[in-house]
């Protein structure tokens, strides 16, 4: 079954198109990226398996535009991978929010794109982005099957008293103000495929998945199923990040909307862009500036570094709290998977958890599948590389076979 596989953001779109013959067998055809779309000039770049990368630049006006260019090259004689784009049987897409309508990935019908909908109050940056891909498609390609595939739906197996925040219930009945967590398709392929590669049986695990990037979250999963998960209502709360803040005191905002004289836009703006690694140490939001900085001696660097590894070993610990122990901790995301530094600060100091951890080994792994801890450790401390268009194709094979 051949599956395109689509991410559309406010301003841009990735691609992948992939021949899946089985949840592990699978071939990866092409992928690419078009930028800046709705801008004078755009950028499609576009690499087929195996082939140099080959860049166009263009105006794309819309995403309708941007899923036709791309199309139009998966077909095209010099850079296509397809003879037909009748050869595509399925198009899947990432969906940021599906709320408490989705429970996993779904088929997309009028009703679901309806729900989909829905959820752009709670997504107002992603959903309607996710949306026009979805229509676009829709538009140039009518009897394709289409599925949704959201980043919230793994976390959507969170018990009450998990997901729910401590402010007045009616705002819950009344706008569904809770918990949702988000890199729910990292957390829930990171956790199967570290599960498989140690040998621990998913369905029987304690396990700490740690997705660290530009954006970051934590989570605690149970037998396979998500329990707790560091983001929340938004992806702002959780552990320190690129630019966000993470978690906060409330009152600390209104002492900063009143002392800055800033409204909800001008609020949002500070702990959505301005803050986090950015925000503490004024050099960047880039973890690689940071490390180089703090390598150098910049004191803001380094406590920068610092409260984002503090904040993701406290996380830890209050899910093995949760957890009532740890079998295996998990780092994937770009952090995740590179900065040792980040691995080793986060997990030298928790012997007391079971943690036995190889700093040599550690220092060597960079992107690739890994045990860091010893042979001795009782809780397994594992790198695994993430692939969220991966799990996008493989629910968007289950859920059209069915």
């Amino acid at each position: 079954m051949i599956i395109l596989v689509l991410n559309c953001g406010s301003s841009s779109l990735k691609y992948q198109v992939l021949d899946m013959k089985s949840n592990d067998d699978y071939t990866l055809m092409a992928k690419g990226l078009v930028e800046r779309i709705g801008e004078k000039v755009g950028s499609i770049a576009h690499t087929v398996t195996g082939q140099d990368k080959f860049i166009i630049e263009k105006p794309v006006p819309d995403h309708s535009a941007g899923i036709k260019e791309v199309l139009d090259l998966l077909v095209s004689k010099e850079h296509g991978v397809l003879d037909s784009l009748s050869r595509i049987d399925a198009v899947g897409h990432r969906v940021a929010h599906g709320g408490e309508f989705f429970k996993g990935s779904a088929l997309v019908t009028p009703e679901a794109e309806n729900f989909i909908e829905k959820c752009c109050e709670l997504a107002p940056l992603h959903n309607p982005a996710n949306l026009l891909g979805i229509r676009a498609v829709k538009q140039l390609m009518p009897s394709t099957p289409q599925v949704a595939v959201f980043d919230t739906s793994f976390h959507q197996t969170m018990p009450d008293y998990a997901f729910t925040y401590s402010i007045p219930y009616r705002f819950y009945e009344k706008y569904r103000v809770r918990r949702y967590g988000f890199h729910g398709t990292s957390h829930k392929f990171v956790a199967a495929k570290a599960a498989k590669f140690v040998g621990i049986d998913l369905e029987n695990s304690k396990i700490i998945t740690c997705h660290l990037g530009n954006g970051s979250s934590i989570t605690a999963v149970k037998n396979g199923k998500s329990v707790d998960t560091s983001m929340g209502f938004t992806p702002i709360e959780g552990v320190t990040m690129g630019t966000r803040c993470g978690s906060l005191d409330a009152g600390a905002i209104l002492f900063l909307q009143e002392k800055e004289g800033l409204d909800s836009a001008g609020i949002s703006k500070v702990l959505n862009k301005q803050s986090g690694l950015l925000g503490i140490s004024g050099v960047s939001s880039d973890f690689r500036d940071i490390q180089a900085a703090a390598l150098e001696g910049n004191p803001r660097a380094l406590l920068a570094r610092r409260t984002l590894t503090y904040g993701i070993k406290k996380t830890i610990g209050a899910y093995a709290a949760v957890l009532n122990g740890v079998d295996m901790i998990v780092f994937t995301g770009g952090i995740g998977e590179n900065a040792s530094a980040v691995r080793s600060e986060v997990c030298n100091g928790m012997e007391y958890l079971g943690v036995e951890f190889d700093d040599r080994i550690n220092d060597e792994i960079h992107g690739k599948d890994a045990v860091i801890s010893k042979p001795s450790s009782r809780v397994k401390v594992v790198v695994v590389t993430t692939d969220e268009e991966l799990v996008i194709a493989q629910d968007t094979m289950a859920i059209v076979k069915k």
